[in-house]
Order: C-alpha cells, then sequence, then structure tokens
C-alpha cells in the first residue's frame, strides 16, 4: 500500500497522527508576510532566506481516555532584525522545537490550554501548518534583539561632546540661582 501524501498546507491532523506521518521541507521566508514585517530589512528570494522544518505526528493515550493526536513540530530559521543598540542588522538563529496535543472544538482547545502545562490546538482536517510554523517563529523572536558587540562605534547622544574632551567642574545650578539673587531688581 502506497503511503499517504498530506498537503502542510491542509494538514488532516487525526489521519496524520494515527497513520503516524512525517513531513519535512523548507519554505522561503518571504512567504512568511508577519516575520519578515519584523525584520531589519525583507527577506528576499535567496535561497539562504529559508525555514527549514519537519513534522511528525503519532497518537498517544492517556488513562481512561481515547487516543489523542499530537504533532511534534521543529523549525530552524535565520533573521535579520535590528540591533536595539546600533539600529543596524543583526542575524539570529530562531529555533523552534514543540509539541502540541490536539482536541475536539475550539472551546476544549481554549479551557485544556488554560490549565495544562501542553500546548493544546482544536483538531482540523485543513490544519495549515505553515500558519503554525510562522505563529512560533513569531513567538520565538528575542524581546530586544542586538549584537554582542556592535560593528559599529555607538554614536555619541545628541549634545554630548566628546567623552575626551574634559570642559572642567561643572557649575552648580544653584551657583547660577545664588548669582540672579544677587543681582539688583
Amino acid at each position: 500500500m502506497k503511503p499517504r501524501e498530506f498537503d502542510p498546507r491542509r494538514l488532516d491532523i487525526e489521519r496524520f497522527a494515527a497513520e503516524g506521518g512525517a513531513l519535512e521541507g523548507d519554505w522561503p521566508l518571504a512567504g512568511m508576510q508577519r516575520l519578515c514585517d519584523a525584520c531589519h530589512v525583507a527577506p528576499g528570494a535567496d535561497a539562504a532566506d529559508r525555514v527549514r522544518w519537519s513534522a511528525g505526528g503519532e497518537q498517544r493515550r492517556r488513562a481512561g481516555q481515547a487516543a489523542q493526536a499530537w504533532l511534534h513540530l521543529t523549525l530552524d530559521a535565520k533573521v535579520d532584525l535590528t540591533c536595539q543598540r546600533c539600529l543596524s542588522a543583526v542575524t539570529v538563529g530562531l529555533v523552534v522545537d514543540r509539541w502540541f496535543r490536539f482536541v475536539d472544538g475550539e472551546e476544549r482547545a481554549a479551557a485544556l490550554d488554560a490549565e495544562s502545562e501542553d500546548d493544546v490546538l482544536a483538531s482540523s482536517r485543513t490544519f495549515d501548518l505553515h500558519e503554525l510554523a510562522e505563529d512560533e517563529l513569531l513567538l520565538a523572536l528575542p524581546l530586544v534583539p542586538r549584537h554582542e558587540v556592535c560593528p559599529q562605534p555607538l554614536a555619541a547622544p545628541i549634545g554630548a561632546g566628546d567623552p575626551h574632551d574634559d570642559p572642567g567642574p561643572a557649575e552648580s545650578p544653584f551657583a547660577a540661582l545664588a548669582a540672579l539673587k544677587r543681582m539688583p531688581h
């Protein structure tokens, strides 16, 4: 019997898990618009701008319960983000390795997800693995991307002089007030 072909953009989760399905490949980073919007410069059609992914399905039984579908998703990508120190591009590696449990219905998934440590999603016959991959990569983005050591020296703040020029001791603001009080009215 020929193994079933699964479409990652319209994945029947229950069947994929029941058959122990496995998929892998790569997607162009440019095809993930929300992720591209977070990048320093939108990725082009360069072969290096790819998301490497794999997905595997399995069924697990818990005591006294029917078998549930599980999906193991791994992702690997490199994106250029804006360094928050020097504002130039910094390449960041994004790696995701997650398990998802699938249950019937959005309400049940939301309730179980809130009370469980597992990531719980609603089962579907047309599940979009590409969309889940983009969501997970967005969640993997660092809050404050930055270089370990910026490639260019940082610019001095506006109004700041050369730190090597010593202007001498600064005049006290209270001395200026005292001088104002001594002025004739």
